[in-house]
């Protein structure tokens, strides 16, 4: 396993995160037992969860997946062998059985201190907003929304101020924001630095071949002010796998069972250039996942990169990701099918 540390701290977490997702849904309890055992096993020691999952998110599987997780600390006893992050829903209709208050004091401090409780833990290491409470262009939407977006803009100062609250009293080591724009990303550091408050130290985004997005200005925000990446759906939820090519589904894939959450990945443009980047993998011995994974791996900006999956096969083969270096050759060719086909998926 190759590690780096989380921005401005001296916490050491492996260059591969492991996500959550699917688990109390997907995955039953003792799936998600076995993954953990084994993504630790490869020295993977940065696990990604949130109160939100399972998703598809229901209120009748609402935070499962951060009570399975409680139960293996207690059961293995290796909480303190795990970098943990979790976060806290954002608004709007699709967590209206969570919540209706948002990022308010009151909000933050229910959501933290029931984490604590179903993850069986004192402390979370990195605790995160998971999405905006304004409009923004996240989640499948490319263009900023301007006509719906409106809505007034979180308050910055009180979120850190609360979360502040919650640093201090050792429940939360440090926070990070996720599915944020720069202009958002930039109002939370404005407001750290003004006020003496804690800084943003990572940022959960989508990133992957086919969703190139964030280099548009959210890499210079990490690069400049030392804000870590970690990318989420590198893989575009499977689409990058190659299993969806020339119209399969899978029996038991996520796209076969939720074709909403892949439809942001799917459209002739994804297809097209899913093909060629099969093509460069398998000229280079590699499988399309493997080339995929790696080529975010190597990027500067990144911090961890968040892989999940259903099945142990796929876990091993995107844990395994780590130890592939790309050529300059061969991101020399994966960037020419992004200048001919540049971010398919938004």
């Amino acid at each position: 396993m190759k590690y780096t540390t989380l921005p401005n701290t001296d916490i050491k977490v492996s260059k591969i995160c492991l996500g959550t997702m699917t688990w109390g849904n997907q995955n039953s309890e003792a799936e998600a037992y076995e993954q953990m055992d084994y993504a630790l096993g490869q020295g993977v020691n940065f696990f990604d969860t949130a109160e939100l999952y399972p998703v598809p998110a229901t209120p009748e599987t609402y935070a499962e997946t951060e009570r399975i997780i409680g139960n293996w600390f207690h059961k293995t006893g290796n909480r303190e062998k795990v970098v943990l992050a979790s976060k806290i829903a954002g608004g709007g209709p699709y967590t209206a059985h969570i919540r209706e208050n948002g990022f308010s004091k009151k909000g933050i401090t229910e959501a933290i201190e029931n984490s604590l409780q179903r993850l069986q833990t004192d402390y979370i290491d990195l605790y995160q907003l998971h999405w905006p409470s304004r409009g923004v262009n996240c989640f499948g939407v490319r263009d900023y929304p301007f006509k719906t977006a409106a809505k007034e803009a979180e308050n910055h100062l009180e979120i850190l101020e609360t979360l502040n609250g919650f640093i201090k009293q050792g429940k939360i080591k440090h926070i990070g924001l996720s599915n944020e724009t720069p202009w958002g990303t930039m109002k939370y550091l404005q407001a750290s630095d003004q006020y003496n408050l804690p800084r943003p130290i990572t940022i959960q985004n989508s990133y992957s071949l086919i969703h190139r997005g964030y280099e548009v200005g959210m890499s210079e925000v990490s690069m400049r002010e030392n804000i870590g990446l970690l990318a989420y759906s590198p893989l575009a939820q499977g689409v990058l796998s190659g299993k969806y090519l020339k119209g399969n589904l899978p029996e038991g894939a996520r796209g076969t069972l939720f074709p909403r959450f892949i439809a942001r990945y799917r459209n002739e443009g994804s297809d097209a250039a899913v093909l060629k980047y099969l093509e460069i993998a398998e000229k280079n011995n590699l499988t399309l996942t493997e080339l995929s994974l790696a080529f975010i791996n190597q990027l500067p900006f990144i911090t961890s990169n968040i892989i999940g999956a259903t099945k142990m096969s796929q876990l091993k083969e995107n844990i395994n990701s780590i130890n592939i270096n790309l050529s300059d050759e061969v991101i020399a060719e994966i960037n020419a099918v992004h200048d001919l086909i540049p971010n398919p998926a938004p």
